[in-house]
C-alpha cells in the first residue's frame, strides 16, 4: 500500500466557527487514530493507507484506486459527527470538512456517507442536451457573473423532499471536480476539467435554466441532469488548488459570448460526440497537451476562455494585481482590516497592529497563517485566489456576529 494524506476541519454549522480540540477518531484499512483539532479547528497531516496511485491513471473497474475512511468527531455540549466513505488517494491531500451541532432532542448522531467518484460509482450517464440552449431561453441574465453561492437540489428536479444546499461557486466546483474525476491525473487534465465543469455551471447560472422553469435553485446534485455533487465530500487539494486558480474562466465560441453547455462523459463507458472524455483528456495529458488544448480537441478549434470578472455578493472585488510586501494603498488597508475582523474566529492569525495601509512583513505573516488555516499555497502574497477567500471569510464572519448583535 502507498501513503496519502488526511486533514480534518471541524465547525460549528458553518465555516465562520472552527472548533478547537474537537475529538477526531479515523477508522479503516487497519487503522484507528484519535487527533485533536488546532485552535483553527484543523488536525494535522495525517498519514494514511492507499492504493498504489497506478489504478487511478487508467481505466479499471477491478481495484477501487482509493481507500475509505470513517471520521467520527466528538466536542462537549455538541451532537457527534460521523462522515463515512472520506476518500484517500496516494500521494493526495485529502481535506474533509465535519460540522457539528447544538443537540437537540430531534437529532441523533449525525451521519454523512460519502458516495465514490462517478469514475468508479458508474452513475447514470447525463442527458443529452442542445449545447446552444441560450438560443431557445426565453430568460437569460443580462450579463455572466459569478454567484457567491448556488442552491444544489439534491436530487432529481421533480423531487420536492431532496434538500436544497446552498453552496459557495468555488466549493461547488470542487465538490464536483473531487466527484466526476481523479485528482493523480495531469495538471493541465485537471484545468480542462475544471473549465468544462464551470462553464457547464455558469451556462444554469446564465439561462436561468431551473427558476425559469418554476425551480426554486440553482442546479442538481444527479448526472442524470447536471453534474455529480455529494454534499460534504472529501475534496483533494489538486482540484482545490486548480480551482482556486481559475474559477472565473468559462468557455465560449466567438459567435456564442456567453458560458458553453460543456457536456463530458467517461469516454470508454458513455462516448459522445462533441463531448469531453474524461479518460480520453487524461490521456492527452499525459501527452503534453495544454488545458485549452485539450478543450479545443474535444469541442472544437475556436473555442476560447473567457473570464467572469464579476462576483456578485461578496464585500470587495479583487484589485486586478497581486497584492505583496512593499505595497500600499486602500486595498491593502482594506486587506489589513479583514484579516484582523477574522481573526476574531481563527485567533492563530496574528494581529496585525498597524492597519495603515503598507505591506509590511507582520502583513505577510497574517497572509502566510491565513493561507496555511484555509489550505492555500503559503506564499505570503494576495492573489485572486487569496483575496476572493479573504472576502469570503470575511463576509461568513461579519454576517456570523451581525447574527449575534442584532
Amino acid at each position: 500500500m502507498a501513503i496519502g494524506r488526511l486533514i480534518v476541519s471541524v465547525y460549528v454549522d458553518n465555516i465562520a466557527q472552527p472548533i478547537s480540540g474537537a475529538n477526531v477518531n479515523i477508522v479503516g484499512e487497519n487503522t484507528n487514530i484519535n487527533v485533536v483539532t488546532d485552535e483553527s479547528g484543523k488536525t494535522n497531516e495525517i498519514e494514511l493507507a492507499a492504493p498504489d496511485i497506478e489504478y487511478s491513471l487508467e481505466p479499471q473497474d477491478v481495484i477501487r484506486p482509493f481507500s475509505e475512511y470513517t471520521v467520527t468527531v466528538t466536542k462537549e455540549g455538541l451532537e457527534p459527527s460521523v462522515v463515512s466513505g472520506v476518500q484517500i488517494f496516494s500521494d493526495i491531500v485529502s481535506y474533509q470538512d465535519v460540522f457539528l451541532i447544538p443537540p437537540n432532542e430531534n437529532n441523533g448522531e449525525n451521519l454523512t456517507v460519502i458516495s465514490a467518484p462517478a469514475l468508479w460509482a458508474n452513475d447514470p450517464a447525463k442527458n443529452i442536451e442542445n449545447p446552444n440552449n441560450v438560443n431557445i431561453m426565453a430568460k437569460v441574465l443580462p450579463r455572466v457573473i459569478i454567484p457567491e453561492y448556488i442552491i444544489v437540489h439534491d436530487g432529481v428536479p421533480s423531487n420536492t423532499s431532496a434538500a436544497n444546499y446552498y453552496v459557495s461557486f468555488p466549493d461547488y466546483i470542487k465538490n464536483v471536480a473531487s466527484s466526476e474525476i481523479y485528482p493523480s491525473w495531469p495538471r493541465e487534465t485537471l484545468k480542462a476539467n475544471v473549465h468544462a465543469i464551470v462553464s457547464f455551471t455558469l451556462n444554469r447560472i446564465f439561462t436561468e435554466w431551473y427558476p425559469s422553469k418554476g425551480y426554486n435553485f440553482t442546479i442538481t446534485s444527479t448526472t442524470t441532469y447536471d453534474q455529480k455533487y455529494t454534499h460534504n465530500r472529501t475534496i483533494f487539494d489538486t482540484i482545490s488548488n486548480v480551482v482556486d486558480e481559475i474559477f472565473t474562466e468559462y468557455l465560449t465560441f466567438p459567435d456564442r459570448p456567453y458560458p458553453f453547455l460543456a457536456q463530458y462523459s467517461d469516454g470508454i463507458k458513455v462516448v459522445r460526440e462533441g463531448w469531453l472524455s474524461q479518460w480520453g483528456s487524461k490521456s492527452l495529458g499525459d501527452q503534453g497537451y495544454s488545458a485549452i488544448q485539450i478543450l479545443r480537441y474535444y469541442y472544437g478549434n475556436s473555442i476560447n476562455l473567457a473570464t467572469a470578472e464579476l462576483v456578485s455578493d461578496l464585500p470587495t472585488s479583487f484589485p486586478g494585481y497581486n497584492l505583496k510586501e512593499g505595497a500600499c494603498g486602500e486595498e491593502v488597508q482594506l486587506l489589513q482590516n479583514e484579516l484582523n475582523k477574522i481573526r476574531g474566529s481563527y485567533p492563530a492569525i496574528p494581529l496585525i497592529s498597524d492597519a495603515n495601509g503598507v505591506f509590511g512583513p507582520d502583513t505577510t505573516t497574517a497572509v502566510k497563517k491565513f493561507q496555511s488555516v484555509f489550505n492555500l499555497p503559503v506564499t505570503g502574497i494576495v492573489n485572486y485566489a487569496t483575496w476572493y477567500k479573504i472576502s469570503y471569510i470575511y463576509a461568513a464572519v461579519s454576517n456570523m456576529l451581525k447574527g449575534i448583535y442584532d
